[in-house]
This record gives C-alpha cells, sequence and structure tokens, in this order.
C-alpha cells in the first residue's frame, strides 16, 4: 500500500481545545472568534470548532470565508486581513464584519453596503506599538468620528494586533491603553463601542493568569485552539492538547554518512550557502517530504532524539543516530508542527488529509 505524506486530524482533540478556550474565556466576560486561517479553513474543522462551543468565525483570506458560505457556513464571519479596494464588494457580499484602518477602503464600504441596502460591521484596528496595522492611537478618535457619519456601516469595535509583525506581547499597559482609547471615542462619537478585540492567542496567557484588563471582550483565537501553543511567548499552554495534528511519511533511505559534504561547496538549490558542523559518521534518513510539500522549519520530530538537518525540494533529510527505536526504510516518521507547519501543509496539495475523532 502506498505510503503518501499525510496529516492526521484529530478532530475530538481540536473539539476539547476549542471548549476549553471558550469556558475560560467566557468566565472574564471574553468571546472567542475561531480563527480558520491556519488550516485553510477545512470545513471539517470547522464543524469541530463550532461543536466546542465557537459561535463565530474569522477569516484573513476572502477565498476561505466564500468557500465557507458555498457550504452553507452561516456563522458570523470577520474578515481578518485590512481588505483592498478591488474586493469591496466581495467582502460586503461574504462577511459581516472587517478590521478595517483605512477610510478610503471604509467608506467604500459604506457605499457598497448602502446600495444594497444593508449595514456591515466595521472593527477600527489601532496600533499600539506592533507596527503592523492600525492607526494610531493620537488619530484613533478622530478617524471614528468620520467613521460614525457614513451610511451602510456600522462602528461596532476597536480592536488590536500583536505579536505577528513587530513580536510586541499583549501586556495589561498596552491592552489598557486600547480601553483609553474605546473610553475617548464613544465620549466623541456619543455612542458605545459593543466590540474591544484585545488580540489573539498571544493574549490568552492573561486570560489564564487572570491579569487581562477588564474591559477587553473579544479574542481571536486560532493557534490556540488548533495546536495548544502560543508561539509568541514560546509556550506549550498545559491544559490543552499540542497533538490534533500529526505529520507522517515515509522513510525512503537510511544510511550511515560523514556529516560533511565531500568536495567544493556553493549554494544549494534554493540559493543558500549551507554551514555544516563535523560530528563524524551519522546515521541518516531521508524521507519523502520536502519545501514543495512542507515549510520544513515548522516541523518538530516526535522522537526528541531525531534531528531535522536540512531539505531540497523533494527530500527531508534527518540525523537518527540516536533514534529511540528502530529506523527502516518504509517506516513512517511522524512531526508535530508549528504555526508555519500547521499553514503549509493544510494549504499543500500533496500532503493527504486524514481525520480522527
Amino acid at each position: 500500500m502506498e505510503l503518501s505524506s499525510h496529516l492526521e486530524i484529530n478532530l475530538g482533540k481540536i473539539e476539547e481545545n476549542a471548549f476549553r478556550i471558550v469556558e475560560k474565556c467566557a468566565k472574564q466576560g471574553i468571546e472567542v472568534l475561531g480563527v480558520t486561517k491556519g488550516f485553510s479553513a477545512l470545513p471539517r474543522i470547522v464543524r469541530a470548532m463550532i461543536r466546542g462551543g465557537i459561535t463565530k468565525l474569522a477569516d484573513a483570506r476572502l477565498e476561505n470565508i466564500i468557500s465557507l458560505r458555498k457550504q452553507h457556513f452561516t456563522q458570523s464571519i470577520t474578515l481578518l486581513r485590512i481588505p483592498r479596494l478591488s474586493t469591496v464588494e466581495k467582502v460586503i457580499a461574504f462577511t459581516d464584519c472587517s478590521i478595517n484602518s483605512e477610510y478610503e477602503v471604509i467608506k467604500a464600504l459604506s457605499e457598497k453596503a448602502a446600495s444594497k441596502g444593508i449595514r456591515h460591521s466595521i472593527v477600527l484596528m489601532i496600533d499600539v506599538g506592533d507596527l503592523r496595522e492600525g492607526v494610531l492611537p493620537e488619530d484613533a478618535a478622530e478617524a471614528a468620528e468620520k467613521i460614525v457619519r457614513l451610511p451602510g456601516v456600522t462602528l461596532s469595535g476597536i480592536g488590536t494586533n500583536m505579536g505577528c509583525y513587530g513580536g510586541i506581547l499583549p501586556t495589561a499597559h498596552n491592552l489598557n491603553l486600547l480601553l483609553e482609547m474605546k473610553t475617548d471615542i464613544e465620549r466623541r462619537v456619543g455612542a458605545e463601542l459593543e466590540i474591544i478585540s484585545g488580540g489573539g492567542t498571544s493574549s490568552l496567557k492573561l486570560v489564564e493568569d487572570g491579569s487581562i484588563p477588564k474591559g477587553i471582550n473579544q479574542l481571536r483565537i486560532g493557534e490556540g485552539i488548533l495546536l495548544g501553543t502560543d508561539t509568541t511567548h514560546g509556550y506549550q499552554v498545559p491544559w490543552l492538547h499540542q497533538d490534533a495534528f500529526l505529520l507522517r511519511t515515509e522513510i525512503i533511505e537510511v544510511k550511515t554518512k560523514p556529516s560533511v559534504p565531500i568536495g567544493v561547496t556553493g549554494h544549494d538549490s534554493f540559493g543558500n550557502r549551507p554551514v555544516f558542523v563535523d560530528r563524524g559518521l551519522r546515521k541518516r534518513a531521508i524521507v519523502a517530504l520536502g519545501k514543495q510539500d512542507v515549510n520544513i522549519e515548522g516541523l518538530i520530530p516526535v522522537d526528541k532524539n531525531i534531528h531535522i538537518l536540512g531539505g531540497s525540494s523533494d527530500h527531508l533529510i534527518v540525523d537518527v543516530t540516536d533514534a529511540a527505536g528502530e529506523i527502516s526504510v518504509g517506516d513512517l516518521m511522524t512531526f508535530k508542527l508549528n504555526y508555519q507547519g500547521l499553514l503549509t501543509s493544510c494549504g499543500s496539495r500533496y500532503i493527504k488529509k486524514f481525520y480522527i475523532q
């Protein structure tokens, strides 16, 4: 039987992770948006999140959102990538809410929504330090005043993003800054903001230790539900599963070879100049998985005694000298995934998906 590279997806563990996060956040008055972009919005995984208590979804890719709508997912969906002017019509047609930072785009959303006789929810993003999307705090109130005068859109709330670009961690200080903006905006526009969105999985640690400021009432969580990890803190969440996704692939060669290539060294097939440490003769295995299949930096061998040496487009080379068990051609090697491994393996057409409950 052909043993193709495949991703084993444990739907029960995803459901349990979602339930535990929803439950813990609810105790502090926080709603959880289930973020589906990390797994390309595969519908069986979305349903597992919903069974775990997720009632609203969010994704950065319109393509994923449109696919969910075509598969009859009727939940509220928020677009997590600030909209392009060229996609305003689709944003209005397929999403209930979008995060925004550019008045020109919000005005276009307003015009399109008004022409359809509907209202679209806007979450104004405020940059509190990570320097990705968002207006600066000193400009937030003025931006909000302009938005509330537009037809067809409702300023439903404000939000911020942390950890994704600048690596800035959410703290009580920068989230309180967001709450200060809430107070200022509400005073200026004379209306209450429904949503105060305080980040994603990176904010979960503040929920866990009870230090998230009161008033933050929404988090946008994907990684925590899927992997039980928080990359920004380098943290495995102890009350969540970390093995809901396992990537298995076949071993196609096992040989003892020198640890440093022999001959004149140039660049590898990706234009990089590799560097090697001489550790003498080592037992190495090659598995049928490469950079065209998945981001190999996102792979974590389940056997902690196995170490990834590198790879090419089609092959992954691992040091198995100290492996816990016998390593033979034809066996399967198993990897856990970090977030970049999850993103690329779920989107890869070369990796089959198998579901278990």
